[in-house]
């Protein structure tokens, strides 16, 4: 199978509202939700994806002709590529009916894991979701990231006591999540959290604590205040909120207040090799990506996963090469067209 019968195969079988677009920038789905489009005119997830396309990178050839090293370090664990999957729930609402949250979060965290990444999952309404990702967790030797949504605090402990059991790399929380419509109403209130509150959270974590949702340099400033260990920065794929910016756009700003200081991962648009790059020089150290995992495991299951993931390596070493880069500390914002 080639990645593009993996894309095709999706086509067939994901339900009425993605595509499984060649280039999944945003613009076919645009605003539908349920499905993979945002709330409001969907603009965010357009120009997440527009951005990265717009940066250009500077061709250099006079270096050294060596081998190029793709690999990255996190939390003293080594994978192949600076790319994880991104945390997606709510499979059959925005979907289709081919998989529930546990059949997809147990595909995708296997075939991560044998890939040499790994992933985020995602959490619902349905306790069973993160019952169910723990159970993958654990057969899998914990290598993923339990991500769970801004509940009210008694029930984000009842779930981190849940997930610990499976031991997992790390524990996440997507705080942008709180701009969910199924959060927003619930009783007792769910979203937003105050530094004193996430400290509390990061405690409970009892292992590394991702906090995912980040868009301004004095957010990231306070998840570090609150002992976060790393950040996404993230606008949720640009589902929450339009008009914000992409987090291309504020990736430089948010690096240079806490680079250095806590791990910095970003997502929103990232699709290939080169987007990774670009990402990289701007100072993140690894990305997630979202949607092109939906159509790797719809399309082919853990041999779509795998070649997603070759592709994206296949694609990043060659701009590294291209660039002459032959680490990843050797990616510098200098690489970049007019940075």
């Amino acid at each position: 199978m080639t990645y593009q019968e993996v894309v095709e195969n999706a086509r067939t079988c994901i339900g009425p509202y993605c595509k499984a677009c060649s280039d999944c920038n945003g613009k076919v789905c645009r605003n539908t939700m349920p499905g993979p489009g945002a709330k409001g005119e969907g603009t965010g997830f357009i120009r997440n994806a527009e951005k990265w396309r717009e940066i250009c990178v500077n061709m250099d050839t006079i270096c050294e002709n060596a081998p190029v090293d793709t690999s990255y370090t996190l939390f003293d664990r080594t994978f192949e590529i600076p790319v994880f999957a991104a945390p997606i729930g709510a499979m059959r609402l925005h979907y289709g009916d081919k998989y529930d949250d546990l059949t997809y979060n147990d595909i995708l965290i296997r075939a991560c894991a044998n890939a040499g990444i790994l992933a985020f999952t995602g959490d619902g309404t349905d306790p069973k979701v993160v019952e169910g990702a723990a159970e993958a967790l654990k057969a899998n030797s914990g290598c993923g990231v339990p991500t769970i949504k801004p509940w009210d605090m008694d029930t984000i402990r009842e779930k981190f006591a849940l997930v610990q059991e499976a031991e997992p790399f790390a524990i996440a929380m997507d705080i942008d999540a709180a701009g969910l419509p199924f959060l927003q109403g619930l009783t007792p209130p769910a979203g937003s959290k105050s530094v004193e509150e996430l400290k509390q959270i990061v405690s409970w974590a009892q292992r590394p604590f991702i906090l995912k949702g980040i868009m301004t340099a004095r957010g990231a400033e306070k998840a570090l205040e609150a002992g976060a260990s790393g950040i996404v920065v993230s606008n949720h794929g640009g589902r929450v909120l339009d008009h914000c910016p992409a987090t291309a756009e504020v990736l430089p700003e948010i690096v240079d207040a806490v680079g250095g200081k806590m791990t910095i991962l970003v997502d929103g648009g990232i699709r290939s090799g080169m987007d990774i790059f670009k990402a990289l020089a701007l100072g993140a150290d690894a990305v997630l990506i979202g949607r092109p995992f939906v159509t790797a495991v719809y399309g082919g299951e853990e041999e779509g996963v795998q070649l997603y993931v070759q592709k994206l390596k296949a694609e990043l070493a060659d701009t590294m090469r291209m660039c002459g880069a032959h680490s990843l500390a050797e990616i510098k914002r200098s690489m970049l067209f007019g940075f």
